[in-house]
């Protein structure tokens, strides 16, 4: 047989924002609620659903950083691009963010069988927030969008099953410390992208994991799944990714139907209750029975329906990550569980794996007549004798290096002597963020920064807090060691750290800041006030330039600090923060609207109504957040101008 799989790479140039540096202070505080059930609320739910809901829920973000640095302003920029083809299909991956299918293209036919964003713009919807709408994301981690939606992976070609070639991604996942791939391939003549998936726990310890595969579709598509009930999280706060209920319940209710959907005010999240024993399968087809099915073997069990809603907020939520023009989207979506509240138990040592496949579907609109349409385009057997054929593969070696991601992981495997067959984790890979930990492996101390910059990452898995604690108690050591302790839960040791760092520290303003977070989280808005104004004072002095890592860290610090001196009462000391921060700072959208409120706190609402009229745009608005809209009703009786308007649920009664 000859095959005619290619794989190549490409480079689009599409309008895109710009990513920008990471946030460089610890996220001590998750960004947003943590997203579970209460425990009374659990009693209700099927067992195994109640046990895995309560199960690890997160709790922290650490050791990765919040991003929140990108803006709106879209140019065009070159994105590269791997293509996967052959006389079938071709699928369009994004390596660099995230491994992102962005098109996945029937050829016969030239229909897009997804809902390919024609631009890139991030916005804070990920568990750390930058990431993008559109195509295909893999999310691995906790529920919510995955922290490495905007980060690249590791990228290689790998022999295939049948003889032809694989794309490979992998990475480490860091909220849980578990090496991940994906390998995609096309069968000869195959009208389906075949996706192979395996996370791995190498450690000596049972650990919580957690997977979704989202795929945008337009949202003018009619949704069949086999399934006639479905979990809705009750009253959403969230949207997307992040399918929290207000209330904090979930409650089974008939699956809708597809004008039900189209008349939905409010963005919902619902969650297909299959039966045991059904084919794992969703599909999305337009007014003519045209369109993308997904299935895949029995261990990815869940499926689920995202949509936005009718609503003025979904709506603007639609304009505000693509441009104008562009057609909504909904998100169809395939994961481990039976909804994204869950974690499930992946046992010591040990790997879970299944096969996806996504193709086109042309059925008339029934889910009777679409399984059934399905079975004949790709049989059931099929898909499980495909998985039983990759599994072996999964080790293979690759072939050729196509794209690099993070050091991360081979700084893991270094330090526990890891054996990853077919995920090479290779020391090359390893960068200036890995360099101090990887002194701290060989040499027991982490050296001193060669010139005064904003501290690197932490890591916070216990062996790296019991190398930090028996390294010797330099200010550096004692900084990292107080935030790996206060991922830990012990806060109280996590200041005695801080503090002593303090006396011998040649840069305060990152201690103070971690103090002045746990004096938040003691009830002590005074003494945090005071310890935000010292530390933008010593950053302020410290400052050595404009450069892109001093700008964060002052946006970032300025941005806490301002908010923490009004929460107090202290309106000359944030406007003192103010006028302190960089030009190019104060224009950005997130600060334009601190400053409306900074105004109002000052006694000055009709300039704060000025900024409002004159326009901004928060770039790192949280999904769900309902900041503006609390604001303007503070400063006028109006209705909230439909540009601001981004609720995502009913008013509060």
């Amino acid at each position: 047989m000859v095959i005619v799989t290619t794989i190549r790479r490409e480079v689009l140039t599409m309008p895109a924002a710009e990513l920008g540096p990471d946030n460089p202070l610890p996220p001590l505080r998750l960004p947003h609620e943590v997203h579970r059930i209460e425990d009374r609320e659990r009693d209700e739910l099927p067992r195994d659903m109640a046990r895995q809901a309560g199960y690890e829920p997160l709790r922290s973000l650490l050791p990765v950083r919040v991003r929140d640095q990108y803006g709106r302003s879209r140019e065009p920029r070159a994105v590269d691009a791997l293509v996967i083809e052959n006389d079938r299909l071709r699928a369009t991956v994004l390596p660099g963010l995230g491994g992102r299918v962005a098109s996945l293209l029937h050829k016969p036919t030239g229909r897009e069988l997804l809902y390919r964003n024609p631009v890139f713009q991030p916005a804070a919807f990920a568990l750390n927030g930058a990431w993008f709408s559109g195509g295909i994301e893999w999310n691995i981690g906790a529920t919510g969008h995955t922290t490495l939606s905007c980060s690249p992976l590791h990228a290689a070609r790998v022999a295939a099953p049948d003889g032809g070639e694989m794309l490979r991604l992998w990475e480490w996942e860091r909220l849980r410390d578990l090496p991940f791939q994906v390998d995609l391939w096309l069968p000869d003549r195959s009208d389906f992208l075949y996706v192979g998936v395996r996370v791995r726990n190498p450690h000596q310890k049972a650990v919580p994991t957690y997977w979704w595969s989202n795929i945008a579709v337009p949202e003018t598509r009619r949704v069949l799944v086999p399934a006639d009930e479905a979990w809705l999280p009750h009253c959403l706060e969230g949207v997307g990714g992040t399918p929290i209920g207000h209330e904090r319940r979930l409650r089974k209710v008939p699956a809708p139907t597809h004008a039900e959907i189209e008349q939905h005010r409010y963005a919902a999240d619902y969650f297909y209750d299959l039966p045991e024993g059904r084919r794992r399968w969703i599909a999305a087809l337009d007014e003519d029975g045209h369109g993308l099915v997904q299935t895949s073997t029995d261990a990815l069990r869940g499926r689920k329906l995202f949509i936005w809603g009718q609503a003025p907020g979904g709506r603007r939520w639609q304009q505000w990550l693509t441009e104008p023009g562009t057609d909504g989207y909904l998100e169809i979506q395939a994961g481990l569980a039976r909804t994204q509240l869950e974690h499930v138990r992946l046992d010591a040592e040990s790997e879970v794996s299944w096969l996806e496949a996504y193709g086109p579907l042309n059925s008339p609109r029934i889910a009777g007549e679409a399984d059934a349409r399905l079975e004949a385009a790709l049989p059931r057997a099929h898909v499980d004798a495909a998985h039983a054929a990759w599994k072996p593969y999964a080790d293979t070696e690759p072939d050729e290096i196509l794209a690099t991601g993070s050091g991360w992981g081979a700084l893991e495997v270094l330090r526990a002597d890891l054996k990853l067959p077919g995920t090479p984790f290779e020391e090359s890979t390893l960068g200036d963020g890995q360099a101090p930990w990887l002194h701290l492996l060989r040499a027991g101390f982490l050296p001193e920064p060669r010139r005064v910059r904003p501290p690197g990452e932490t890591l916070v898995a216990p062996h790296w807090r019991d190398m930090l604690e028996t390294a010797p108690a330099t200010p550096l050591t004692e900084y990292h060691l107080g935030v790996a302790q206060w991922h830990a839960g012990d806060r109280a040791q996590a200041v005695r750290s801080w503090e002593r760092a303090l006396q011998l520290a040649p840069s305060l303003w990152p201690l103070l800041r971690c103090l002045a977070v746990a004096d938040q989280a003691s009830g002590n808005p005074e003494r945090a006030a005071d310890r935000y104004a010292e530390a933008f004072e010593d950053l302020c002095a410290e400052r050595r330039d404009n450069g892109e890592s001093w700008t964060a860290a002052t946006a970032a610090l300025g941005r806490e600090a301002i908010e923490a001196l009004l929460a107090a009462g202290r309106t000359a000391q944030a406007r003192a923060v103010w006028d302190r921060l960089l030009p190019a700072v104060r224009r950005r959208g997130r600060f334009r609207l601190i400053e409306a409120g900074l105004l109002l706190a000052e006694g000055r609402p009709e300039e704060a109504r000025d900024i409002f009229r004159a326009g901004f745009e928060v770039a790192d608005l949280r999904e769900g957040a309902e900041t503006i809209g609390r604001l303007w009703a503070r400063l006028s009786d109006e209705p909230l101008p439909a540009h601001y308007d981004f609720r995502m649920r009913p008013p509060e009664t």
